[in-house]
């Protein structure tokens, strides 16, 4: 049922325990975080907290409230508290844009930030184009975000699928086979991995065979039975959230695992710890990882988000936190709220260490506003001594070479006059 607005002071008794963020992430609909103070700066969230997504995205909320619990004790922006106003696409386009223009036209937010959900994303940039709103998508990785629909107000923290699919595919191909069998959610993140792997594959003269899976599949028995009639030397799971959890359960319940090596881009930390051992396999990409010996602050982040939610930082806590923290890193810097200005001032902006939370200083490429972030390339497995040690990062790839040449994005960048 709806519940009404809430506001809260921003200390340490605001960032609860996971299992009740979660609760009140579901059910709660705009969830808010409001330090001391007046005539806050409103940020604006929508995330798909319900519905195959859900885990991931409730992270990503995770990790912006407590970028804006670490800014209000700093001062906020422009000496002004952040209060965040989170919510709930429910996976679905409609409801993202109907909440987008809600919190943009009644909510009077400066910035939004979302979607997990690709379509999602790509339908809220048209309206924060409109509107004139500078936007972080946090965790929507289509390629046409920042490559052929990119905009002027509109900043990517996680990857490309490009980026993804160029770290990781020549890895399959040495180490597998160039014999592929797709498993790919039917929409736009779905066909943009794909597509991004493919173009790959066949420069490598291999072949391949696809199912299109529609978003929210509780079986994947006919499926998986297609992917054993082709015989591939790598079944490529492209699925996401609670889909990619369902999917390789059933692949090892079937002893597919036996018969092929199982990869592709994203097995998220949610989604390793949500499987048995048996499914906690194959080669995949990383585009955060708790465990960085030797990064400044990664450390530090790690133990703040565990004594949050009880567990090791995901990347989609820190696609939420540097979100966060970059609206407010680059207002402050400029001294300013005016979108085009703040635009044009991240177009090249590199990210603090405190913020980046990995090796170098990944910029917001000028040319399509993709962050150059890195790739951690490696591999799946049981727990090995820390319970979230479920992933061993073989070989980190800059972002700028995962993402090649500006000018293949297909961005072309146009400014307001």
């Amino acid at each position: 049922m709806p519940i009404s607005r809430r506001s809260w002071s921003v200390d340490r008794r605001t960032i609860l325990k996971s299992g009740a963020l979660i609760a009140a992430a579901q059910i709660t609909s705009p969830f808010v975080i409001r330090a001391r103070g007046e005539t806050p700066i409103r940020i604006g969230m929508v995330d798909p907290l319900t519905g195959v997504y859900a885990a991931i995205a409730q992270n990503e909320v995770v990790g912006a409230k407590y970028a804006a619990e670490e800014i209000n004790k700093k001062g906020g922006i422009l000496g002004r508290p952040i209060e965040l106003l989170v919510e709930d696409s429910a996976n679905d386009v409609g409801t993202g844009v109907q909440k987008t223009r809600k919190l943009i036209d009644r909510d009077q937010v400066s910035f939004i930030i979302g979607d997990v959900n690709s379509g999602i994303a790509i339908a809220m940039a048209q309206v924060t184009s409109e509107k004139k709103v500078l936007h972080v998508v946090s965790g929507g990785h289509t390629d046409p975000i920042t490559g052929t629909s990119c905009s002027w107000n509109v900043f990517r923290v996680c990857n490309s699928t490009a980026m993804d699919a160029n770290a990781i595919a020549t890895t399959l191909i040495e180490k597998f086979g160039k014999k592929w069998y797709f498993l790919t959610p039917d929409y736009a993140y779905g066909h943009s991995v794909q597509a991004s792997f493919e173009k790959i594959l066949k420069s490598a003269g291999g072949t391949s065979a696809a199912s299109l899976v529609p978003l929210g599949t509780p079986d994947y028995s006919a499926y998986l039975i297609q992917a054993k009639a082709y015989s591939p030397q790598v079944l490529i799971n492209v699925m996401g959230g609670g889909d990619q959890v369902a999917s390789l359960k059933q692949f090892v319940q079937f002893g597919l695992d036996k018969q092929m090596a199982v990869g592709g881009t994203l097995f998220e930390l949610e989604s390793i710890r949500a499987v048995p051992d048996g499914a906690r396999v194959g080669w995949w990409t990383m585009e955060w990882w708790w465990d960085q010996p030797g990064v400044p602050h990664v450390a530090e982040f790690n133990a703040a988000m565990k004594k949050i939610t009880g567990s090791a930082a995901t990347a989609r806590n820190w696609f939420g936190y540097a979100s966060v923290q970059t609206l407010a890193v680059i207002a402050n810097q400029e001294k300013t709220l005016d979108a085009p200005k703040l635009a044009h001032a991240l177009a090249g902006f590199k990210l603090p260490p405190e913020i980046a939370l990995q090796p170098g200083a990944p910029e917001y490429r000028a040319g399509d506003h993709e962050l150059m972030s890195t790739v951690f390339v490696g591999e799946a497995h049981p727990p090995q001594g820390d319970a979230d040690n479920m992933f061993t990062v073989k070989s980190p790839v800059p972002g700028d070479k995962a993402a090649g040449p500006v000018e293949e994005s297909g961005c072309k960048m146009q400014w307001p006059a």
